[in-house]
């Protein structure tokens, strides 16, 4: 797909070494959640994830999956591959509605607090025998954005388990603030072109299974990657990116965000409406 004009998916690195930073994790101080319990959010504060997380159902999944069937074979047929589909939800109506579905933004509410922005929405889709991994790093390392507020959900549209190589986290790493990187080479595979290198001085991974429909949240300062997939099953992610309304956005991604839930109370983010096209 192609991405609105007055923003770059990813800035240049000189670009985002211009902006002021505050890339410090921000501990949830939810004492009362609604739909998680105090000891997940405690999890979450400790290790800079949680999962897995039953967000839809069967039947909701398996619509959510024949609509990514039928959106990945037009992005493939106009030259697009499958990891092509970024900021959808200003493309396209369905993902709109799924970054602002109640399941999936009522444990993000009770990380990030009453008031929450959607703004970010990719489709991962690692066909069978691909051969692109996904290097350890930090998500906020990509980000014109600052303080570091932003939770992801990864939305399995597929089953994901170590098969089909799902994503694994380093648990504990977001509480290391940003950490250095280096720029990697298109031909090592890197699906990313960052790497954080010494990775086992933060213990052994954990691997994030998940079933269709299930799904997981990580800190943007989380260090996390995956394999190749080597197997003949389609391992496909949606991830939806949230964050509290005080985080300033450069590179125009203001014009990203949406209000799911309670208010913006500067009227800094956009929030555009629902596309029509699906």
């Amino acid at each position: 797909m192609t991405e609105p004009a007055n923003f770059r998916i990813i800035p240049e690195r000189e670009e985002l070494d211009q902006i002021e930073r505050d890339l410090r994790f921000v501990p949830s101080e939810n004492r009362k959640p609604d739909v998680l319990r105090l000891e997940d959010i405690q999890r979450f504060n400790r290790d800079g994830c949680l999962h897995p997380i039953d967000a839809l159902d069967a039947a909701e999944i398996a619509e959510v999956r024949s609509y990514f069937d039928g959106l990945l074979a037009r992005v493939l047929a106009s030259g697009g591959d499958s990891y092509s589909i970024s900021t959808a939800h200003l493309a396209y109506g369905p993902v709109y509605d799924l970054l602002m579905h109640r399941s999936i933004v009522a444990p993000v509410r009770d990380l990030l607090g009453r008031d929450v922005i959607g703004w970010g929405s990719h489709f991962f889709c690692k066909m069978p025998h691909d051969g692109k991994h996904v290097a350890w790093h930090q998500d906020a390392s990509y980000w014109p954005m600052s303080p570091s507020k932003t939770a992801t959900v990864w939305l399995a549209i597929d089953d994901v388990d170590v098969h089909n190589a799902c994503m694994r986290f380093l648990p504990g790493s977001h509480l290391h603030g940003h950490l250095p990187f280096h720029v990697t080479d298109a031909t090592e595979d890197n699906l990313l072109n960052q790497c954080v290198d010494d990775v086992q001085r933060f213990g052994p991974a954990v691997d994030n299974r998940l079933r269709a429909g299930q799904m997981s949240i990580h800190s943007d300062l989380l260090l996390h990657g995956s394999e190749a997939n080597q197997s003949d099953r389609r391992r496909c992610g949606l991830t939806l990116r949230y964050c509290t309304p005080d985080v300033r956005a450069g590179s125009g991604w203001s014009g990203k965000g949406v209000v799911v839930s309670g208010q913006d109370p500067e009227n800094y983010w956009d929030n555009p409406p629902r596309p029509s096209s699906c």
